[in-house]
């Protein structure tokens, strides 16, 4: 281990604490070996870098890539107002800017749209919900350097949790342009004398080191909750844990999909309706993004990009 990792590794433990920093780094290791993937995972279609190419071609032959490269630089601005009985009076009108699944080495056209877009936008906080590289494994500088651009561009504060293609080395990194990455961690966001609380864990879906309890763990009774998770596959945990809003991504909405949208896959263990966009579950709302980057290869269909603003009311 050179001196650089080791700074790295040794930043990770002072902020993350030991053992979750080695589970971490040790998994990806497993997986840098592997490069298919493990457990679940194996032969995963994101991590199966050669059969990437087959379908780039698969599409061109079909006449579909260069309008699905188009369709993928069309990022949008999604609206939405979501009431709570427990949000706190001081929060009606608080606005979430929400950013999902960036891939931002991979997708320039995209990242160039949402740099146009940006400027414009009105929000209290911004949220990040994982995915800032493009590839599962291996380098990361260039994805770093694309947010670099875009925090530069972010005019409140910016929280963030890191999703399955994200090593857990992007922490310092982008803790340094000014995300605070939520790593089964929360933090009180506080208008006057009331408060609301913002947590987000881990990746759950391949790292698998996610722990909403230890997130949720100092929160007070009767609080109002926000919980990030790069999938929205823990619904069920996140709302018997009290949680009035999960946001995520992870889905892309399925990215490739027929007419209507329907999706052709959502590479996720969760009912469709959970898949894009708003949705319920008990008392909890859920709101997964379908990203603004795309994955496995620049293309979409049926299933345009996006960000979104939510917005809170008062019930």
């Amino acid at each position: 281990m050179d001196a650089t990792e080791l700074s790295v590794v040794n930043r990770l433990e002072n902020r993350l604490g030991r053992l979750h920093a080695r589970q971490r780094l040790g998994i990806e290791a497993d997986h840098e070996a592997q490069i298919f993937g493990q457990g679940l995972n194996f032969f995963h279609i994101e991590n199966w870098y050669s059969v990437h190419s087959v379908i780039r071609t698969a599409f061109r032959f079909s006449g579909l890539y260069r309008r699905g490269l188009k369709n993928a630089a069309d990022v949008q601005v999604r609206t939405t107002d979501l009431a709570f009985a427990a949000l706190p009076k001081a929060f009606d009108g608080f606005t979430l800017l929400h950013i999902s699944d960036l891939h931002v080495d991979m997708n320039a056209p995209a990242m160039r749209r949402l740099a146009e877009l940006l400027p414009a936008l009105a929000y209290d906080v911004c949220v990040l919900t994982g995915d800032f590289r493009g590839a599962t494994y291996g380098p990361f500088d260039a994805a770093l350097d694309g947010m670099k651009a875009i925090c530069a561009l972010l005019t409140s504060s910016v929280y963030g949790v890191l999703g399955n293609h994200d090593t857990i080395r992007l922490v310092p990194g982008l803790e340094d342009l000014g995300v605070r990455m939520l790593l089964n961690e929360c933090t009180a966001l506080t208008r006057g004398d009331e408060r609301i609380h913002l947590c987000g864990i881990d990746d759950a879906h391949f790292y698998r080191v996610d722990n909403i309890e230890k997130a949720a763990a100092d929160i007070p009774p009767e609080s109002f909750t926000i919980l990030l998770s790069h999938t929205p596959e823990i619904y069920r945990h996140a709302a018997h844990a009290g949680f009035d809003l999960l946001l995520s991504g992870h889905t892309h909405g399925g990215q490739i999909c027929l007419p209507g949208p329907v999706p052709i896959t959502l590479d996720s263990a969760l009912p469709r309706r959970f898949g894009s966009g708003l949705w319920r579950y008990h008392d909890m709302v859920g709101y997964t993004s379908v990203g603004v980057g795309s994955s496995v290869v620049p293309i979409r269909l049926n299933c345009p990009p996006e960000i979104a603003l939510h917005r809170l009311h008062c019930a």
